[in-house]
């Protein structure tokens, strides 16, 4: 099977994101600066065409991948697979919040983030099986393909360490942050993957 490039991006900036909310499976609208991070993915699609651009179900990612598709004529297409981990209670709050509520529960999350997710969360586990398997959905229907694919920061990092085999309790500390609307360049080769760039902007 000939390799396959996915351009990972982070979707751009909400509000909940602006005050460090977990938004999750909350359909959340993408604020100005946002809108410009999407806006600057487009320009950089300009100047590095992909054949097919793939989203998240959620409204942030499908507008941040908007400007990208107007530019290069491409129709996105969604996968529910992409969609963000759902936070369970902490849904719109904070994690310092949730600390002051429930130190103890914090503090095991900070410790192992997969073994103690927040209250009526999503497995994590699940989640990174779910995210990896879309991933490589897209890739098998453009073989030898350059895709762009529109998602979200806790998804993308657990799939990440998925993919690459890095243990999945470690995913805050080892990928503390996909940037809104950067580039994180992987090659997917059969049941194989390699990162090739992480966290590039794409305004550069």
């Amino acid at each position: 099977m000939t390799p396959t490039t996915l351009l990972l991006a982070r979707h751009g900036q909400t509000v909940w994101h602006a005050e460090n909310r977990y938004a999750g499976v909350s359909d959340v609208a993408l604020t100005d600066t946002g809108r410009d991070q999407a806006e600057a993915l487009g320009r950089w699609a300009a100047a590095h065409p992909v054949d097919a651009v793939w989203t998240s179900p959620l409204s942030r990612a499908a507008a941040t991948a908007e400007p990208a598709c107007r530019a290069l004529g491409l129709v996105p297409r969604r996968e529910p697979g992409l969609r963000e981990c759902d936070f369970g209670v902490l849904e719109g709050r904070t994690l310092a919040e949730f600390a002051a509520d429930d130190p103890a529960a914090a503090e095991a999350f900070r410790a192992d983030p997969v073994a103690h997710p927040f209250p009526g969360a999503e497995d994590p586990r699940a989640a990174a099986a779910r995210g990896g398997a879309a991933l490589h959905r897209i890739a098998a229907a453009h073989p030898g393909g350059r895709v762009l694919v529109v998602a979200h920061n806790t998804l993308l990092r657990l799939v990440l360490c998925s993919l690459l085999r890095i243990p999945l309790s470690e995913y805050r500390r080892v990928l503390p942050r996909l940037r809104n609307a950067a580039l994180t360049e992987l090659r997917i080769d059969g049941g194989q993957a390699a990162l090739l760039s992480l966290n590039v902007p794409s305004c550069c």
